[in-house]
């Protein structure tokens, strides 16, 4: 009985093993060759536009989103996310001799500040393309005068 069983599992496990070797060529054709997919000629040819259209219709959110974590980071000690918040975290956990702590918490203000000093570049950005949205049909094709 135990002779049968072993070889009964040797015989599966070698089924199992020769399809999965059979199969891997197949998967590693199909991924390797573009040809054919739709997908893919669709995304040969590049972007058909710059998708002025869709980004007029984000702006107005997207500077309610600046606007927002402007206004966070540069909030009170007691505003979660705020750059004094952070830094008061900071000097709790130097005050208890938490180094490792303290290192990360630093490492995360570095981050925070510059994310402040993007965010604060890309404000007047987003303020010229608003304007050009409203100039511009917001962004709707054949809208954008031809340059001369």
């Amino acid at each position: 009985m135990r002779r049968t069983t072993t070889m009964t599992t040797v015989l599966a496990g070698l089924v199992l093993t020769a399809t999965a070797v059979a199969a891997a060529p197949s998967y590693a054709a199909d991924s390797a060759s573009p040809a054919g997919g739709a997908s893919t000629t669709a995304h040969a040819e590049g972007p058909k536009g710059d998708g002025a259209k869709k980004l007029c219709q984000r702006a107005p959110k997207l500077e309610r989103r600046i606007d927002e974590r402007i206004k966070r980071m540069e909030g009170t000690v007691g505003t979660r996310g705020s750059i004094k918040y952070l830094e008061q975290r900071i000097a709790n956990a130097k005050k208890a001799n938490h180094t490792a702590i303290a290192k990360f918490l630093g490492d995360r203000l570095d981050t925070r500040k510059k994310l402040l000093t993007d965010l604060k570049k890309q404000k007047p950005d987003l303020k010229g393309v608003a304007t050009w949205c409203k100039a511009n049909n917001n962004g709707k094709a054949g809208s954008a005068s031809p340059k001369s």
